[in-house]
């Protein structure tokens, strides 16, 4: 057996490598890349005999994402992604001084992966269609939090010297807010804008009692209000139209892509699974998939998958005193596409709605009883994934049902 400590970064590795008693037999600073690759296989090469099976490399490192580890796992060494937080924990068990290089942490990692492999999570061999889906909706949500970035700067930019617009237009993100600030984003243009303009945005935006609206927006905007000396105005006017073309152009791109990601969620084999679960759809059905991984063989049980979740309560036990808490350390996208599926449940599944009302009845808050449905909610689909089968809402909560009866 051999045991590897990889310490990467952007533009190379630094590799140490041990054999079973903790002795170094070599390191060497790698290049990224093949050439990288192929001097590792080589550097491994001299100290493995010939027949040996490229299991017996065990190798550590503090990513499981880009082209090194998959091409590590290709080769069929068993690859750990190692947590920086227990890597870390483990340089301070062999030192206290404080010292850190890049060699320090690569003898740190070699020396984990050969005590405590059985404690380390293996990299997870998913499919290419599920990194694919991870790489989509990972994408499509960045998309859509940079849209609310700038949706709040042009909210800010417009409060400071044109606060008739906040009030003329609730929604900032809705097509015909921005088609008529494009057009009118000062005080003095939005005066002039005609009801012919502005119904024919609003009839463009699909939107209902069209008259209603267009006096509405027109009323305010040519009634009396503070505003600010003519060159800032003119300046903040520049700035809102080039962040009305950001959000215009962020929208159309979220648009294109969350159809990608839809037509790539169809063509998995675990979709149809994904979205018979209450309150998942194309949409959040893709992130769940993509962030839970389809390896089968990942998590051992439904345990497993809701510690990974977050969702599960942690124990904090020691002497006489027990605290039982939410666990803060999570996937932060896994866990907000399974508290959404857990408030699109509640209206989706009767038996989530009698679970979810059952707990407030016992004085659990509304984020603890959310939490707990989703807890609940991915051990069901852990079983139907399990199993390869459907949900089905009278099994899912039948235990539950004779319980509150």
């Amino acid at each position: 057996m051999l045991f590897v400590g990889d310490d990467w970064a952007s533009d190379h590795h630094d590799v140490e490598i041990q054999d079973q008693t903790g002795r170094r037999l070599g390191k060497a600073r790698l290049p990224e890349g093949v050439e990288g690759i192929a001097r590792l296989h080589g550097l491994l090469a001299r100290f493995l005999p010939e027949d040996a099976d490229p299991s017996q490399v065990l190798i550590g490192i503090e990513t499981d994402r880009g082209p090194w580890p998959v091409a590590l796992v290709a080769a069929g060494y068993r690859v750990f992604a190692v947590n920086p937080r227990q890597s870390a924990r483990a340089r301070d068990r062999l030192g206290v001084s404080g010292a850190k290089s890049d060699a320090g942490d690569a003898h740190v990692l070699a020396d984990l992966v050969r005590t405590d492999a059985h404690q380390l999570r293996e990299i997870a061999g998913d499919s290419d269609l599920a990194d694919g889906v991870q790489g989509l909706t990972r994408a499509h949500q960045a998309l859509i939090w940079d849209k609310t970035r700038h949706v709040l700067r042009l909210q800010a930019t417009l409060r400071d010297y044109f606060p008739a617009a906040l009030e003329a237009f609730g929604d900032l993100t809705a097509p015909e807010a921005l088609e008529l600030l494009g057009k009118a984003p000062d005080p003095d243009h939005a005066a002039r804008l005609s009801r012919k303009q502005i119904s024919a945005a609003l009839t463009r935006a699909r939107r209902r009692d069209i008259e209603k609206r267009t006096s509405t927006i027109q009323a305010v905007l040519r009634a009396e209000h503070l505003g600010r000396g003519p060159i800032l105005t003119a300046a903040s006017a520049a700035i809102t139209r080039s962040q009305i073309a950001v959000i215009t152009t962020l929208t159309e791109q979220i648009t294109q892509l969350e159809a990608e990601v839809k037509a790539s969620f169809g063509r998995h084999p675990d979709a149809e699974i994904y979205e018979s679960q209450p309150g998942l759809g194309q949409i959040l059905g893709a992130r769940v998939l993509a962030e839970f991984g389809d390896d089968p063989h990942r998590y051992t049980s439904a345990k497993a998958r809701k510690n990974y979740a977050g969702t599960s309560p942690l124990t904090i036990a020691s002497g006489r005193k027990t605290l039982v808490r939410a666990r803060f350390v999570h996937n932060d996208r896994l866990l907000d596409a399974l508290t959404r599926q857990a408030q699109s449940a509640l209206r989706a599944s009767p038996g989530a709605r009698t679970y979810y009302d059952t707990l407030r009845t016992r004085g659990v808050g509304h984020q603890a009883a959310l939490r707990q449905l989703a807890n609940r909610l991915v051990g069901l689909l852990h079983g139907c994934l399990k199993t390869h089968t459907h949900y089905n809402e009278t099994t899912a909560w039948a235990h539950h049902t004779t319980t509150a009866a």
